[in-house]
């Protein structure tokens, strides 16, 4: 392995073996428990995994875009890894409590911070280009999984209902991705968004989708499949790694009658500006 312990690396500040741990495939990664700030927002991934992919695919200072930016997770993952930060939100509800959630994180983090920018633009990501956004080194997001959130018959959702405070889907607008009851328009508009980016972010550089695929009316639709076959048209599609979480209860769906598996996996697809 010499040529290993030989190389310059280009890409981010890992030593060698941070670099081949994170080359896995799969991993598991249960989230701490969520904030009572950020506990309205009805579906957010987790800093410390955010952060993770940030420090892989940058090198410090380097700058980080996230065009459905919620309450801000790969902003707050930026600053803990020391890049700069842009984040688009639709739900202006949602981007007030991400400035808020970011502010307190500056404080936190103290003078190691100063000078990096972090900032939620109030926005449409379709607009992105219209923002005056830098040319970014890396993008990383989740997108809303179709209409799902939605669906009526989820227990999440149902414990979510038994709470005035807590939002059970994204929003009301109209331009909310969460709100196209069909399939492939959704996918149509959600990749279309994706393209738009090609240009705000640096030749070389990955674009980090966390998806999954969806079940609705005893059926699976692949979105993560299926954004990979359509955005790979447009960038290169590199790989994926399969998120894993393993501390979710096990529910009885189907038992006796028919397959329906309890889903704890993402893919988080990567591809490349080339």
């Amino acid at each position: 392995m010499t040529w290993v312990m030989n190389m310059k690396n280009k890409l981010n500040n890992l030593t060698n073996k941070e670099w081949l741990k994170f080359q896995k495939s799969w991993f598991i990664h249960n989230p701490p428990p969520r904030k009572k700030g950020v506990m309205i927002h009805p579906a957010k991934y987790p800093e410390t995994m955010a952060q993770e992919f940030i420090e892989f695919f940058t090198k410090t200072g380097e700058t980080v875009l996230d065009p459905m930016a919620g309450t801000g997770s790969t902003l707050v993952a930026a600053l803990r890894a020391g890049r700069n930060s842009y984040g688009i939100e639709l739900n202006p509800k949602y981007a007030k409590i991400a400035r808020q959630i970011i502010e307190e994180e500056r404080k936190t983090l103290g003078e190691k911070v100063d000078g990096l920018t972090s900032n939620v633009i109030h926005g449409d990501a379709s607009l992105a280009t219209t923002y005056q956004l830098p040319i970014t080194d890396y993008i990383l997001t989740s997108p809303p999984y179709w209409d799902m959130l939605r669906a009526k018959g989820s227990d999440t959702q149902k414990k979510r209902r038994t709470s005035a405070e807590l939002d059970v889907h994204y929003s009301d607008d109209p331009n909310d991705m969460g709100n196209i009851s069909d399939y492939e328009e959704f996918l149509e508009k959600l990749v279309g968004i994706y393209k738009g980016l090609k240009s705000l972010l640096r030749e070389k550089a990955y674009l980090t989708i966390i998806v999954k695929n969806v079940k609705k009316g005893g059926k699976i639709y692949p979105l993560a499949w299926d954004i990979a076959r359509e955005l790979g048209k447009t960038y290169t599609l590199k790989d994926e790694k399969i998120w894993l979480q393993d501390n979710q209860p096990l529910a009885p769906f189907g038992m006796g009658s028919a397959w329906v598996s309890n889903t704890f996996h993402h893919y988080c697809l990567q591809f490349r500006n080339e």
